[in-house]
């Protein structure tokens, strides 16, 4: 009993950790009819869509396909390792920072590994993690933060874009050049996987999902509508996509609300917040996102600003730094820590110097366009 418990908490950590702040929170403002209207609903049910969209897609096998027809044949080392770092960079865009590690670094592992090259493993799914988090940062799905925010301050999404394109873009080019600085010569890479091909028919399915929940995400079809004909979808033609959605992030989602929403109503605490978003937005923004995770640092402090796009780039960038500062980094570290020869110290090394040099990067660009 107590091994299961260590393991859920190791696997839900994030969640544990926000049950915890709901219920002390509750203890300073008990439970009351309020609690209800903490609770952004639609939020959760474009979310719940999506990861079953896109885990229906992942199932058809879009992605293993994607990344065979990228990398298998005879190629420069460094077209090799640009490609499995671009590859979460332009994906987590549509399908969340998570997912998008989740199907790649499993990838990076095998090609790297098959073509002799373990010495660059650490360093190519360090930068697989910063590209799913700044690549993610683009569009309102990329990651969990950039959803909520969208959704609560009802950003356009021509506001949106022009807010985040020129952190993407300098993050394009430093993550270019970062993954073909090491890596000489050609690799021959075959990939031992099966060789099934896309379900044609689940594919077309959840890609009519996905487009459905995009439809919603962009306010042209009512969330109630989108969740009826996704339930539906699922329960008609493929049940176990149900078993896939991360329904701990949906929880965490909850548990955070109501913190936050409690937080607002106690005086000091919403005093000192709208003091610190007032004068600092960005910065208190990255500190929070370094302690509790950017997600739930986007739940907390939305209610304390109107200031939404230092807000928006804060836990965004927040996402670089601790392990910590986004939910993706852990799963990459996970994936690290079951490979052969995994070494935690060099891994970490590299993650927390490529990590701050990158962050300092983006707030210097921030400086530039809005401090100076």
């Amino acid at each position: 009993m107590l091994d299961r418990l260590i393991s859920f908490f190791r696997s839900e950590a994030v969640l544990c950790i926000a049950a915890v702040c709901a219920l002390a929170s509750a203890a300073f403002v008990p439970p009351d009819a309020e609690y209800a209207s903490y609770i952004d609903t639609r939020v959760l049910i474009m979310l719940f869509c999506l990861m079953a969209a896109v885990a229906g897609l992942k199932r058809a096998g879009l992605f293993a396909a994607l990344a065979q027809k990228l990398l298998e044949g005879k190629r420069p080392m460094r077209v090799v390792m640009l490609t499995l770092v671009m590859l979460p960079f332009f994906v987590s865009m549509l399908v969340t920072n998570d997912v998008a590690l989740i199907a790649f670094v499993p990838f990076a592992v095998l090609v790297l590994t098959h073509a002799g090259q373990e010495r660059h493993l650490a360093w190519v799914i360090v930068l697989q993690t910063i590209a799913a988090n700044l690549g993610g940062m683009v569009t309102p799905i990329g990651n969990p933060q950039n959803l909520f925010l969208y959704t609560y301050f009802s950003i356009s999404l021509g506001d949106f874009l022009r807010a985040l394109l020129p952190f993407a873009a300098l993050s394009l080019v430093v993550l270019g050049a970062a993954s073909v600085a090491w890596g000489r010569g050609a690799a021959d890479v075959a990939l031992p996987l099966k060789r099934s091909g896309i379900d044609r028919r689940r594919a077309i399915v959840h890609g009519a999902l996905f487009a459905l929940s995009l439809l919603a995400v962009l306010r042209v079809i009512e969330p109630l509508a989108l969740l009826a004909v996704v339930v539906c979808a699922l329960v008609l033609i493929d049940r176990p996509i149900f078993k896939q959605v991360d329904y701990g992030l949906l929880l965490t989602f909850v548990c955070f609300f109501v913190f936050a929403g409690n937080m607002g109503r106690i005086e000091a605490v919403r005093d000192l917040l709208e003091s610190l978003m007032g004068s600092h937005p960005l910065l208190t923004s990255v500190a929070a996102s370094q302690v509790i995770s950017n997600v739930p640092a986007a739940v907390l402090l939305s209610g304390f600003t109107e200031n939404w796009q230092s807000l928006l780039i804060g836990v965004d960038l927040g996402g670089l730094g601790t392990p910590i500062a986004s939910l993706a980094s852990l799963i990459s570290l996970r994936i690290y820590l079951h490979v052969d020869g995994a070494r935690i110290g060099r891994f970490a090394l590299v993650f927390g110097v490529a990590n701050a040099v990158m962050l300092a990067m983006l707030l210097g660009l921030y400086a530039l366009l809005y401090v100076v």
